[in-house]
């Protein structure tokens, strides 16, 4: 094959892949930034990048969670520079047959506590929740778009369940700090506006 033979057989790989997974590769890294010109720009980098890289594929049958790898790791260097905080609900698809209850948490409109529980817990780990949870990769896939192992992958995942759970604990006790702060506060402006009400109740309790 020649070099002009060879460069017109990448670009039909890239363009295959491009029709195959550009629609969830844009979806994983919509939910990461929350932002649909980024996530437009950032799938359009993810491609060129694997069409620049992709005589590093070594097993095309590995060319899904290779995008991810990619995308993953567009994502991460632009939100280090760029300093993206978006973390916020979205509505999750998945086709797992048994879900995990984050699966499950994911799949609804999350709750404000929930999306900053998220927001809080690592950047890697927020990641591989988003890839096995909501984009519904096999552990070998998330190993392999993480570049680590199956068995790290699946550590990975577990501490992200855990961070998770601890982060949302932490974030509902503060919630409840807040509705508790609120009731002071509207309880005294009441006071404030009608003193004597608040007199007349407190003699009330005393009789």
């Amino acid at each position: 094959m020649n070099a002009t033979d060879e460069a017109s057989a990448d670009r039909t790989f890239i363009e295959q892949l491009f029709a195959l997974h550009h629609s969830e590769i844009y979806a994983y890294i919509f939910r990461m930034v929350r932002d649909a010109d980024l996530a437009a720009d950032f799938a359009q980098d993810t491609f060129i990048k694997a069409y620049r890289a992709q005589h590093m594929l070594e097993d095309r049958a590995k060319a899904r969670a290779w995008l991810y790898q990619i995308a993953h790791r567009v994502v991460l260097d632009e939100m280090r520079r760029r300093r993206i905080v978006r973390f916020l609900p979205w509505t999750g698809e998945s086709y797992g047959s048994a879900p995990s209850a984050e699966h499950l948490a994911m799949e609804m409109r999350l709750s404000g506590p929930m999306a900053r529980a998220l927001a809080r817990i690592p950047e890697r780990q927020r990641a591989a929740l988003l890839m096995a949870e909501v984009n519904d990769l096999t552990g070998l896939e998330l190993a392999e778009a993480l570049g680590i192992s199956h068995v790290a992958a699946r550590a990975l995942l577990t501490r992200a369940r855990e961070s998770l759970r601890q982060a949302l604990a932490d974030e509902k006790q503060q919630e409840k700090s807040r509705e508790s702060e609120l009731d002071a506060t509207y309880a005294q402006k009441v006071h404030a506006a009608d003193p004597r009400r608040h007199s007349d109740d407190t003699e009330e309790v005393r009789r």
